[in-house]
């Protein structure tokens, strides 16, 4: 019996902590000062491929804030990351070899008060995107549940993109441990990895086979995408309620559809993420109930996804 209580204490506990991830109360995410960056044998030792980090669109991770473990993660790889805190255009980007684009928002204020109907990128800067990576840049866009869907759907729409702006669960491929059917589980086992440079990395060593990540949207790339996080025939896409409906929207159908994609892109090449915390390091809660949620994880390979997911848009993964 005491078994039994600890286990829907831990289970409460949890689900409070996705509650958390879902609605992004920022108070309770935090990067994780102790998260190991290091990298042992660093992919660029001579040449350093310019990163581009989004600053500029009211983004709820910075490479100072949530996402300070990727960045740091990748600048010991070999990249050279750059905050970018102007509006997109040719200029801008010029120069530059990736753009990193981690949940975009509007200005219409934080995260529960953002506008739906207004997206975070002109349609100047969505060209200006599109146009630079058709020439041979190479975009990470990464896009979490509402109300980030919304705000990053038109720069989606460039690249034939569709996002769901909802929170996906798979019932069948969840974290049993975490109990919340929105942190959904890839791996060899389930067969949601999908088959790609990104997932096999350049030896066995880079090898993927665990893959998790914690309520996010379902994406949809173009026909020529490979998708190396596939969701399930059983996974369903909950839209977002608005506060004063009095029916609460009906769960749809994720069959088919992703939470990683990966593509070319005339020249360039394009992964785009439907979760952002897959690829961060952070510590959510406070006190007994603090847990980690991202690279810093030990039984996932969310770490080595983050480098491969580079490796392959700099062009070191063919």
């Amino acid at each position: 019996m005491k078994c039994m209580k600890m286990f829907v204490m831990r289970s409460l506990s949890l689900m409070v902590l996705f509650l958390f991830l879902s609605v992004g109360a920022s108070g309770q995410q935090v990067a994780d000062p102790n998260f190991n960056a290091r990298v042992a044998r660093p992919a660029f030792t001579r040449s350093h491929p310019s990163v581009l980090f989004d600053e500029a669109h009211n983004n709820f991770h910075t490479t100072g804030g949530r996402y300070k473990g990727f960045a740091e993660l990748i600048a010991n790889d070999g990249y050279r990351v750059t905050p970018n805190k102007e509006k997109f255009s040719e200029q801008v980007l010029k120069g530059h070899d990736i753009l990193v684009i981690a949940n975009p928002l509007n200005d219409a204020g934080d995260v529960e008060n953002q506008m739906e109907d207004r997206p975070a990128f002109t349609e100047a800067e969505c060209d200006a995107v599109r146009d630079w990576v058709r020439a041979g840049g190479a975009l990470l866009l990464i896009v979490d549940h509402t109300p980030w869907g919304a705000a990053a759907r038109d720069l989606g729409k460039r690249f034939d993109v569709d996002m769901s702006n909802s929170y996906t669960r798979d019932p069948t491929n969840y974290d049993q441990d975490y109990g919340a059917l929105s942190a959904v589980i890839y791996s060899r086992e389930n067969h949601n990895l999908g088959d790609h440079p990104i997932t096999r990395g350049r030896n066995a060593g880079e090898r993927l086979n665990v893959v998790e990540t914690f309520t996010g949207q379902s994406i949809k790339g173009p026909s020529e995408s490979v998708a190396f996080l596939k969701l399930s025939d059983k996974a369903t896409d909950e839209p977002p309620s608005p506060s004063d409906a009095k029916v609460k929207p009906a769960r749809t159908s994720a069959a088919g559809r992703a939470q990683g994609i990966a593509f070319t892109f005339g020249k360039g090449r394009v992964v785009v993420l439907g979760e952002a915390a897959m690829l961060s390091a952070q510590i959510v809660g406070s006190g007994e109930d603090k847990y980690r949620v991202g690279m810093n994880r030990s039984y996932i390979d969310n770490r080595q996804l983050a480098l491969n997911i580079m490796h392959w848009l700099s062009g070191l993964l063919k």
